[in-house]
């Protein structure tokens, strides 16, 4: 097995550990989940291009160390050497299995000592030389890194963040602040310079990253809460910047919406699909995230002629994700939840309980209990599933759809009673 098969089995076996059984049949925002759930268990970041091309077999050369120890790392190896050397054994273990099982009446072919001595001896030759040129390298120096942030204004969206930052004595060879999650938004900066503005154009709890080469080498929370429900519409690729929808806090006659008149008033088009956000921030978080309650009535009301309308219940968190989507029962293919590390898509995954009339009301529940998480529909469970890393504590509420969400009521407290949000939007709050 080539070094670039390594590579790509390695891959191979990072999307089946996060539920890809298929890595033909991803799409781009199945690369970009591959890409962040690297980054959030190894530190490095590695672009959605180089893992396509990692997957496919498109590359002549290596990729960087740093990019293998990461693959690697994320399947629970120390290094790639590691990776490496079991992958060779377990191959080698399957050889010699299969050579057992031959009749003893057999002529055993004669082991040539010679061309396993001059393997032994390119192996030995190979690790020697790598670790001279990984003794030879300069240190990178990551904890001389210095990273802050602070706002302009305080729950006004746009909100723009001043980054201050000294990479002076960094060794690398290029830098990057990313805002968030998003790698669309991330900036380039370079040694000799300490000061980097970047606006925010939606609310949220994000975390900065100070990047050097592939490598998170300092984060910063940026909390952008709002006072009040936000509404914003963006393109289906989820890029550029946001459409705002101008609106009295989109209540109306007892729920939280929008009409198509809100749309034209604020001069966005119905012709194309787009994807719409309801979310809360408040400024003060103090629950858990392992051990709340959500409960919400909630319909969706179509704009254009979605074959597969969804609506997305997401409780934002300070780390990770949270949030399940339902669809009608002939689209769960385009179903998914993640809940911690936990992520499931409808493609590898039975999410057909799931499935549900979106255009009709409904009660929906979600009970996370010691990071075991039920959800209901109607008072009744239909998928449970747990994670293992915290989130650390709530940081806000969201509905998100490809058509005009309508919700009746929403209740986000923490299993003690402690309140995050409440509303039947019968008054304005």
């Amino acid at each position: 097995m080539s070094e670039q098969d390594l590579v790509k089995k390695c891959l191979t076996d990072i999307c089946k550990k996060i539920g890809f059984a298929d890595p033909v049949a991803l799409v781009q925002r199945d690369y970009e989940l591959i890409s962040r759930e690297i980054e959030d268990h190894t530190s490095t970041l590695i672009s959605v291009s180089t893992i396509k091309r990692l997957l496919n077999g498109e590359f002549s050369r290596m990729p960087q160390t740093a990019t293998l120890n990461a693959i690697s790392s994320f399947l629970g190896f120390k290094n790639w050497q590691e990776y490496k050397i079991s992958v060779i054994t377990v191959n080698t273990s399957s050889v010699a299995a299969v050579t057992d099982k031959e009749e003893p009446l057999k002529k055993r072919i004669p082991i040539n000592w010679k061309g396993i001595g001059a393997a032994v001896a390119v192996v030995v030759i190979t690790g020697i030389l790598s670790f001279i040129e990984f003794s030879l390298k300069p240190s990178p120096h990551y904890e001389k890194a210095q990273f802050g942030a602070k706002k302009t204004t305080d729950t006004a969206v746009p909100n723009t963040v001043i980054f201050t930052y000294n990479i002076d004595e960094v060794n690398a060879d290029s830098f990057f602040i990313q805002q968030s999650w998003d790698r669309n938004r991330r900036v380039k900066i370079n040694k000799g310079s300490h000061t980097l503005t970047d606006i925010y154009y939606e609310p949220g709890y994000h975390i900065a990253k100070l990047i050097a080469n592939d490598s998170v080498i300092k984060t910063m929370p940026v909390s952008i809460p709002t006072d009040h429900w936000f509404l914003l519409a963006s393109d289906k690729s989820h890029r550029g910047i946001p459409q705002y929808i101008a609106t009295i806090r989109g209540m109306k006659n007892g729920y939280l919406g929008l009409d198509k008149a809100d749309l034209d008033s604020s001069q966005i088009s119905t012709l194309d699909e787009r994807i719409f956000y309801y979310s809360y921030f408040p400024k003060k978080i103090s629950v858990p995230s392992d051990n709340y309650v959500l409960k919400a009535r909630a319909r969706m009301k179509e704009v254009r002629n979605n074959f597969c309308p969804y609506i997305m219940y997401e409780v934002f968190c300070q780390r990770n994700f949270m949030y399940f989507v339902s669809t009608p029962k002939g689209c769960v293919s385009e179903a998914r939840l993640q809940y911690g590390e936990n992520t499931k898509n409808g493609k590898t995954t039975d999410l057909s309980s799931l499935g549900a009339d979106v255009m009709q009301w409904m009660n929906i529940e979600v009970m996370v209990k010691n990071k075991q998480v039920t959800i209901s529909f109607d008072n009744k469970p239909v998928y449970t599933t747990s994670y293992n890393t915290s989130g650390g504590l709530l940081t806000g509420l969201g509905f998100i759809s490809n058509g005009l969400c309508e919700v009746d009521f929403v209740d986000l407290e923490s299993l003690d009673g402690n309140v995050v949000y409440k509303n039947d939007f019968t008054t304005r709050k």
